[in-house]
């Protein structure tokens, strides 16, 4: 796998270091209350049982599998749920977690599926935010790392559900891949 990264564009100590600082902030701002964080699967579960692990306040966890890319290396614009929360946000201080930002589009999806939901507030963690490719404004409250418009592998982030295993975030080499 590694034969197929061009670059190294995070690496594993950075990212890291990122979400301690991430899991303070976020347990600062929600000091007194108890958050259920929603985890974007699949490629969120890496970042978000290391970023509960940097909180020190009670969270709960759910999660979301939704579905706009396939195999490609860009999305679609139709975004599917694929698997819903399995408790209500009703009252509740919600928190997206979600791998990376680029279009915007599957997280206003999201949002506004979760907004309707009523919770008592509506929050978004990003590992990473590919912000110049946006199409459309979602503000993301949590930031790890804004990164250019490449198509990034590892740390949960796959290319035909390959690549997830990698300790670090890396630029997949063109020729892996088909535009």
């Amino acid at each position: 796998m590694l034969e197929d990264v061009r670059e190294v564009l995070i690496t594993s100590e950075a990212i890291q270091a990122r979400i301690v600082e991430l899991g303070r902030q976020i347990s600062a701002d929600y000091a007194g209350k108890r958050p259920v964080l929603i985890g974007v699967l699949k490629g969120a579960a890496m970042f978000m049982m290391d970023l509960i692990r940097a909180m020190d306040i009670p969270v709960e966890v759910d999660f979301m599998a939704v579905s706009s890319y396939g195999a490609s290396t860009h999305t679609s614009g139709v975004v599917r749920i694929l698997k819903d929360l399995d408790a209500s946000i009703e009252g509740r201080h919600a928190l997206i977690v979600e791998d990376i930002v680029d279009t915007g589009l599957t997280l206003k999806y999201i949002t506004e599926n979760l907004i309707v939901r009523q919770p008592a507030s509506l929050r978004i963690c990003a590992l990473l935010d590919k912000a110049e490719n946006r199409r459309v404004n979602i503000p993301v409250d949590y930031v790890g790392f804004v990164i250019p418009n490449k198509f990034v592998i590892g740390y949960g982030l796959d290319y035909g559900e390959i690549y997830r295993n990698l300790g670090f975030i890396g630029v997949l080499k063109p020729e892996k891949y088909e535009e």
